[in-house]
């Protein structure tokens, strides 16, 4: 199969130039877990199916309610997956980063889309056409593969999500928020300098930015990030993902100091 042309759509306010654009986003998509499984010839089919869309700050990638006729990923920027009730009220579901795709899910069921995307930083934004998605599905093993295990990944964040909003304090809901940015499956390139403020990391953990302070200052005392001029740096991953417990722990020695001292 020949490529066709690939196409650049971009934003008035803040454009790329379309030859490295046009690279970008095939270098993201070779990277893709799901592409080096592909004949040359395949991939070669797919990479010319593509367009590519430039959104700025605050932008809308995909509104919810829409009909869903591509499978997105980011080439780079940063965004959050929201939904919003009739009243305004706006809860984030998730941050999406380079090199992540979604939208799969309506995609299968053949819905409208049901939360919204919003760039939290200038994002261009990869698209691959229903029609190229299915026909994906319908000769490749590996990305059905890959499918599966995306959307198993996906359920486990999002029921990680639900306990730590019913379960956990605000340090350690705001540390597992980080932690979850780093998931292979859904972030398989995830750089350990993370260009977030404050309030997006509010935004991601539903809690203030004023809270986010006060959690970021405690984790940086405990080595496990550093505050960085335009964003943060992680440096324990995993003491991010465990400090529920490194909490818990810390409140059941300080309970039996009490305790001991009581007796």
């Amino acid at each position: 199969m020949t490529r066709e042309l690939l196409q650049v759509i971009p934003d008035p306010h803040d454009p790329v130039g379309e030859p490295a654009a046009l690279q970008a986003m095939e270098e993201m998509v070779r990277r893709s877990r799901w592409a080096s499984a592909l004949s040359h010839a395949d991939l070669e089919h797919v990479l010319g199916s593509m367009q590519e869309r430039q959104f700025a700050r605050g932008g809308c990638i995909a509104r919810a309610g829409e009909l869903v006729e591509h499978w997105m990923a980011l080439i780079d920027g940063f965004a959050k997956m929201s939904v919003a009730s009739e009243d305004g009220r706006v809860s984030t579901l998730t941050g999406v980063s380079a090199g992540v795709w979604f939208g799969e899910g309506s995609l299968f069921k053949h819905e409208a889309r049901r939360y919204d995307v919003f760039a939290l930083r200038p994002a261009r934004v990869a698209l691959m056409p229903r029609r190229t998605f299915e026909w994906l599905r319908g000769t490749s093993v590996p990305f059905n593969h890959y499918l599966q295990d995306l959307l198993n990944a996906r359920l486990s964040l999002f029921i990680g999500a639900l306990e730590h909003e019913r379960l956990l304090d605000t340090d350690a809901r705001v540390a597992n928020c980080l932690a979850s940015l780093f998931n292979p499956e859904l972030y398989p390139h995830a750089p350990r300098f993370l260009e977030v403020g404050q309030i997006e990391i509010g935004l991601l953990a539903n809690v203030s930015r004023q809270r986010v302070n006060v959690a970021l200052q405690r984790f940086q005392a405990l080595g496990l990030i550093r505050l960085e001029k335009r964003g943060l740096t992680v440096l324990d991953p995993a003491g991010l993902r465990g400090y529920r417990a490194t909490c818990n722990c810390a409140l059941a020695e300080e309970g039996g100091r009490h305790g001991s001292g009581a007796a």
